[in-house]
């Protein structure tokens, strides 16, 4: 799943494919690979400038590689790379969509249209999943029970007051706890990050 590895084993691939290790070099290729075809496919390059910029994109994070400041951020720089070889292929080849209805190019889109949403989606659960794992036992067993097990997207108090063998009455006030422990988590993740590439 690419970026929700620890940053440290990011890091260490990352620090031995700049120094050529060509393990190294396809373990990274093994996992964001998938994440590249997709962006081409959202550029609707061809098959054949698909593969191009696939492969320009390699060649621009390999040639870059040693200027990565933050390898948490892998993936987004990755896609970043990839979108602007895609938009390039796009601007060479002077493309139109072969599109006949003028309604349809001038929609308005939503930030779901954006190739880059995939990545940004990605980044924001890896980073959710670390703070997450920060957090201690029994606030993981409380927010998973009350939040990615509840049905319909409702939490059932019951249900979690007697799987977790908590008084109801004090579930509320725990999960709140552990939502502002979770949040100061990513708080943190992101002060820290500020500035990397």
């Amino acid at each position: 799943m690419g970026d929700s590895e620890p940053a440290d084993d990011l890091a260490v691939i990352v620090a031995k494919a700049a120094d050529g290790d060509p393990a190294a070099w396809h373990e990274i290729v093994d996992r964001f690979g998938t994440r590249v075809w997709a962006v081409c496919r959202a550029h609707r390059l061809s098959q054949a400038d698909a593969a191009d910029v696939f492969q320009q994109t390699w060649v621009r994070v390999l040639e870059n590689l040693d200027s990565l400041r933050d390898p948490a951020r892998l993936g987004a720089w990755i896609g970043t790379i990839c979108r602007n070889e895609a938009l390039a292929a796009l601007r060479r080849s002077k493309r139109s969509l072969p599109v006949g209805d003028q309604r349809l190019l001038d929609r308005a889109t939503g930030p779901a249209d954006d190739p880059e949403h995939p990545f940004l989606v990605a980044d924001r659960d890896a980073e959710l999943w670390s703070a997450f794992r920060r957090l201690n036992s029994r606030c993981q067993d409380v927010l998973r029970v009350l939040v990615l097990e509840a049905e319909d997207d409702r939490p059932s108090y019951e249900h979690a007051a007697a799987a977790l063998d908590i008084p109801i009455g004090s579930l509320g006030p725990t999960r709140g706890r552990c939502l502002n422990q979770l949040r100061r988590f990513l708080t943190e993740r992101i002060d820290g990050a500020g500035g990397e590439s």
